[in-house]
């Protein structure tokens, strides 16, 4: 960042975490706004022809076509990645198009990929059914068992994907050991961050050559907007597998939701602090609680992956999952007579929000496949939000009953 004299006064690259998620990636106008400005353009113009035939050569870089780039968005992506410590970041329309083009853009007919079990239900759409119409073969493990891992992995695969903690029943994955595996067998690593946030948890220094985001989540944090995020610090991937993909196939995201997601990263650190503090305070007041049969909570020391999750992550997260006795009838009941909580399949949001992952997120599995990641019909999860606490607990006493 530069004065106007064009003296340095500050260096981004010592910039704290706090510090780089407000003012990280801005680059002001001529006319030196505060805030960062909102390019709602899809073109450029260029000065002269041989200006544009350089431009679209290589030989200079400027923004050409806004589904290449485009100034709000690069300014989302460079905050992003400086939080996360990523050399590239890829903004996409939302968090969907991040899984399958982080996948789609390195894979082809022949190859391997090994993946988790326990994965948002669009994910493990993707994986489990998209990818093999591609000639593509899948292999799903138990992503808490490294012998699984180990089994999958002792032979050549391209790409291993995981999500941790998982969606919607909180299981906890050895980023380091996996991606250890996964490096021996010639694969690259993507993660799953959404759960853990960028401000919990950051793969890149656990071993992962890429992250991705539903930036619609904890991100914007607030209902607004759709959006995701491909970080990576693999050049070659970047360069030679993401980007042409990314061009040619158009999952951008527009230049009025990254100027939402920027806004969303500035409070981005101080909105999850509070998540997790919220949160862990309802799964201890839902741990004492009649009527429920467990609570899933990375930061209660009753979690069976406790000490792995608090030594890759920072704190608990901002969701907790939990069973109720009784069923689905008694989990729509439950959820039926919440006055404060809202029935809503997001999360993230300042609001608290809570669902039925059976019958909605994961109601395309199997009653098999949903049972086999812990996905009973009494399974209830909440996202927990910005309100008071004690506001909270009422609303979840009187619906418990």
């Amino acid at each position: 960042m530069t004065d106007k004299t064009g003296e340095k006064k500050s260096n981004p690259a010592k910039w704290r975490q706090r510090t780089r998620l407000v003012r990280g990636g801005q680059e002001r106008s001529a006319f030196e706004e505060t805030s960062e400005g909102l390019f709602l353009t899809s073109g450029y113009v260029y000065g002269t022809a041989d200006e544009a035939e350089k431009a679209f050569k290589g030989d200079v870089e400027r923004y050409m076509y806004s589904r290449y780039a485009n100034p709000t968005v690069t300014m989302f992506e460079k905050r992003l990645a400086q939080l996360e410590g990523a050399e590239k970041c890829v903004a996409t329309s939302s968090g969907m198009a991040a899984v399958f083009a982080a996948l789609a853009c390195q894979l082809q007919a022949g190859d391997r990929v090994v993946s988790s079990r326990a994965l948002f239900g669009s994910c493990l759409y993707i994986i489990d059914e998209q990818l093999p119409k591609f000639g593509i073969e899948t292999v799903l493990v138990d992503g808490t068992d490294l012998d699984q891992w180990k089994q999958a992995l002792s032979q050549k695969t391209q790409c291993v994907f995981l999500e941790t903690p998982s969606n919607p029943c909180l299981e906890i994955i050895d980023i380091r050991a996996v991606c250890d595996l996964a490096h021996e067998a010639g694969a690259k690593v993507i993660v799953d961050n959404v759960f853990a946030t960028p401000v919990l948890q950051h793969p890149l220094e656990l071993g992962a050559d890429i992250i991705m985001y539903s930036a619609t989540k904890h991100i914007d944090g607030q209902g607004r907007t759709m959006g995701g995020a491909i970080l990576t610090n693999d050049m070659d991937f970047f360069e030679e597998s993401l980007t042409p993909f990314f061009r040619h196939t158009g999952p951008t995201l527009s230049p009025f939701n990254a100027w939402v997601m920027v806004k969303g990263l500035e409070t981005l650190d101080v909105r999850v602090a509070r998540h997790c503090e919220n949160a862990l305070d309802v799964a201890e007041y839902l741990s004492g609680r009649k009527g429920i049969t467990k609570v899933l909570y990375p930061g209660l020391e009753s979690h069976p992956q406790h000490e792995l999750a608090m030594s890759q992550m920072s704190s608990g997260s901002t969701i907790v999952s939990f069973e109720i006795d009784g069923g689905k009838e008694a989990a729509f009941g439950f959820l039926n007579r919440l006055g404060l909580i809202d029935i809503s399949n997001n999360l993230g949001d300042a609001k608290s929000l809570t669902t039925h992952p059976a019958t909605t997120t994961h109601q395309r599995l199997s009653p098999e496949d949903r049972l086999a990641t812990g996905i009973s019909d009494g399974l209830v999860r909440l996202s927990v939000g910005l309100e008071d606490v004690e506001d909270l607990k009422e609303d979840l006493d009187q619906a418990l009953g």
